[in-house]
């Protein structure tokens, strides 16, 4: 085993030499990878979808930057000794023909999971500019993607050993490599940092914006470059990059989104505080419960506060001992449903903005912190029948808010993937769980006593009063946690 035997080698074992090209571009794709994990795991996509999608479109792309450099480098010889095809160890990559066969997979992959490609493309293509970045360091240490000759001070600001590897041919040469790698890292921080951050974006924004800078930067360095793939006497890269810059300008101009049918989000409730003003049912039946173990518990406004939100358990856990609580939660049950056509009554302006949906051609849900059959009570007490598509219940999941595992669960009895959805909720639970799943969030604040909570939340949008959904829904943004 022998390191670094030259400057292009990292490691030779017997006869296989792994190259540092090889080294860094899987370098860059691993950070890409790390990247767009901790994306999607935000938005509530699971581990293994992202592996199949990444290392299809890694190996897919792989396939497109060498048969992109075949085509154009030198394809006779390439033809005369195929073989020679395969061995991409010794450089003879382009990545913008990786980008498009590495586009095409994800494209098609994500069209036969029926998953939106822009969604994924916003989470993940901002994140090539990393691995472009890191890759670009593989073609200087094979000494490659360099511009024209300079003078020896040209790097006297630069360490030795760019300067060093920068002697090519006899004479020293413009490091292009590091122009582009250095550009891309300004394109990842201002898109991730900044577009990302501070703008109200339309799903496919990052990536348009990707295509616009990485089109923009590539056509200047690529001017600069004295080794560039050649078509009819023009340069490869300069026209990709002219219609990367095109197709990005018009994605965001929203020209695209005339052919592609707009659908309507799908509109999931909270019920407890919602639809439904069951306060004080929530507070009459835990107090009742409560001091049927413990009457000597005092319990204050802030307590009756803390009722509103939590589960059964959560709550009840903090004034009984642990051997009571399984009798204790039947209890309240008990007491809740006798109570409940005395005091459960519809939130104003609740059915009108249903129906209103309703006819409007919104699918509907509910997903609660109670059990299916009491939602399903309380709705019948203040008139609702079958407005809503799905009702998941506390009994229907493991996890509970702020888990996203009933509105993913909703997604499943709907059909549909979360990717344009909201969830419309009181609390700050509410809110977290909506987060928790990628999707938007929408706070209705109903109590003061709450406000500071959901806004720590940092919900998508707030409303005071039902009939501000109706408003909000006009709104022409992506209906998503992910851009917003």
């Amino acid at each position: 085993m022998v390191f670094f035997k030259d400057l292009s080698s990292f490691v030779d074992i017997g006869t296989i030499s792994i190259k540092w090209y090889a080294i860094l571009i899987l370098t860059g794709a691993f950070v890409a990878y790390w990247l767009s994990v901790r994306n999607l795991k935000k938005l509530a996509y699971s581990t293994s979808l992202v592996d199949d999608l990444f290392f299809g479109s890694l190996l897919s792309g792989i396939v497109g930057a060498r048969l992109w450099y075949v085509l154009f480098y030198d394809l006779s010889t390439y033809i005369a000794d195929p073989i020679s095809i395969l061995m991409t160890w010794q450089g003879g990559m382009a990545i913008q023909g990786g980008l498009l066969l590495g586009a095409a997979f994800a494209y098609w992959f994500l069209k036969r999971k029926k998953l939106s490609f822009l969604r994924f493309a916003d989470a993940i293509v901002p994140n090539i500019l990393v691995a472009q970045a890191i890759g670009r360091w593989g073609n200087f240490m094979n000494q490659e993607a360099y511009g024209k000759v300079v003078e020896e001070s040209y790097y006297s600001l630069f360490p030795a050993f760019i300067k060093d590897n920068m002697f090519i041919l006899g004479q020293f040469r413009e490091p292009t490599f590091l122009y582009e790698s250095i550009l891309n890292i300004v394109g990842f921080v201002l898109i991730v940092y900044f577009l990302k951050r501070f703008s109200e974006n339309k799903r496919g924004d990052l990536m348009w914006a990707y295509l616009m800078w990485y089109g923009i930067s590539r056509f200047w360095v690529e001017g600069l470059r004295t080794d560039s793939l050649m078509f009819m006497g023009l340069r490869t890269a300069q026209l990709v990059s002219i219609a990367f810059i095109v197709l990005g300008l018009m994605g965001k101009l929203g020209v695209f989104q005339r052919f592609i049918k707009k659908e309507k989000p799908i509109i999931l409730f909270d019920f407890d505080g919602t639809l439904a003003d069951t306060e004080p049912l929530i507070i009459e039946s835990m107090k009742m419960t409560i001091h049927t173990y413990r009457p000597d518990v005092v319990i204050t406004r802030e307590d009756e506060i803390s009722f509103l939100g939590p589960t059964l358990t959560q709550i009840l856990s903090r004034y009984l001992d642990e051997e009571d609580l399984p009798e204790a939660v039947e209890t309240y049950r008990t007491n809740n449903k006798e109570i409940h056509p005395r005091l459960i009554k519809r939130m104003p302006n609740a059915f009108d903005v249903v129906h209103q949906l309703k006819a409007e051609g919104y699918k509907l849900g509910i997903v609660s912190s109670k059990k299916k059959d009491m939602v399903e009570y309380g709705m019948r007490l203040i008139g609702f029948t079958d407005e809503f598509d799905v009702i998941i219940g506390y009994d229907e999941v493991k996890e509970h808010k702020p888990s996203p595992e009933g509105i993913l669960n909703a997604c499943i009895a709907l059909g549909v993937d979360h990717d344009n959805m909201l969830y419309i909720g009181d609390t700050s639970t509410d809110i977290h769980a909506a987060n928790a799943a990628g999707i938007y969030s929408v706070a209705y604040l109903t109590h003061p006593e709450r406000r500071d909570a959901i806004h720590q939340a940092k919900p998508n949008a707030t409303i005071e009063h039902l009939s501000e959904l109706l408003t909000l829904l006009k709104k022409d943004i992506t209906w998503t946690n992910s851009t917003t």
